[in-house]
């Protein structure tokens, strides 16, 4: 993958949320197994890309009642890579990904305007974006805020 330029977009929160929630989906003990060996493997291989300089981008391909937990990609990921790295796949790495560099994942005149604003370091812990949003004080999309809660 290094060698030819391509791109890995692991999606272990898919994995993390049928080890979950695949019994309450009658998921039989066959197919359990199978997810509990995808995910750890699944780590093993990110943290060996990671290593090796693969060009990593960010989704999650949650569907149904397992959309609420697409947030913890981020952490799942962080056991693996640098808070910083996960963070730079969801942003400037997803818009190389996506031949957008400039216009998204980052804050720059011309560029589309998303953004979010985190109560908590993502960089400490990165568990603060788990979750539905509680964590962000600001969400902004397009130059529209649909959440704001900074003090004036």
């Amino acid at each position: 993958m290094k060698e030819k330029d391509a791109w890995l977009v692991p999606t272990l929160v898919t994995y993390d949320s049928l080890h979950r929630s695949g019994p309450e989906f009658g998921l039989p003990a066959v197919s359990m197994a199978k997810v509990n060996d995808v995910r750890t493997q699944g780590l093993k291989a990110l943290a060996l890309a990671h290593q090796v300089g693969v060009n990593i981008g960010f989704g999650t391909d949650l569907l149904g009642g397992m959309h609420k937990d697409q947030s913890n990609e981020f952490a799942i990921r962080a056991r693996v890579m640098p808070a910083l790295d996960v963070l730079r796949a969801a942003t400037s790495a997803n818009a190389r990904l996506l031949n957008r560099t400039g216009e998204l994942g980052v804050i720059a005149p011309g560029a589309v305007a998303d953004l979010l604003a985190v109560d908590g370091n993502p960089l400490d812990d990165i568990s603060c974006l788990d979750g539905q949003g509680e964590a962000l004080a600001l969400i902004m999309k397009g130059g529209v805020a649909y959440k704001n809660e900074l003090a004036a």
